[in-house]
């Protein structure tokens, strides 16, 4: 995708000059049926922070988790800008945007129901944050929810 191109819920704009514009729909797919995404965070640095993750999309909005002192976590709460790119058969996403901490409750419970559905991943929901074991490579609980 361009650096600034306009992304809606109706039109993926493409990277390629003069390629077709892709129905946002079209690419839903790619989106909620991937396993692994892989985020861009901005190091303080200013030196871009790569790390695969698990993420769900509920509410047509992408969820992810991190643990607050982790690098990526310490990134996102210096500066929420990133890219995350997403790859399917036969189409390859980067989506631009901002992140934010999840708070609402009813929100944080659906979160956690897709990634136990999507992940078999089940989490509690409390202060905010899930707890749960098995997220060995994302540090130890809670993992704050970034939408």
């Amino acid at each position: 995708m361009k650096t600034g191109a306009p992304v809606s819920a109706e039109l993926l704009i493409p990277a390629n000059e003069g390629a077709p514009v892709i129905p946002w729909s079209e690419a839903r797919p790619y989106r909620a049926d991937t396993f692994t995404y892989w985020p861009a965070t901005v190091h303080p640095a200013g030196r871009p922070q790569i790390r695969p993750v698990l993420a769900v999309w509920v509410d047509g909005a992408l969820h992810s988790t991190t643990n607050p002192d982790t690098r990526k976590g310490r990134n996102l709460a210096g500066n929420p800008r990133c890219s995350l790119a997403v790859h399917g058969d036969g189409l390859d996403l980067v989506i631009e945007g901002t992140t934010a901490k999840l708070t609402d409750q009813a929100r944080l419970h659906r979160v956690a129901e897709a990634y136990g559905v999507k992940y078999g991943w089940h989490v509690s929901v409390r202060e905010g944050a899930f707890h749960a074991d098995g997220a060995p490579t994302a540090g130890p609980p809670p993992y704050e929810v970034t939408r």
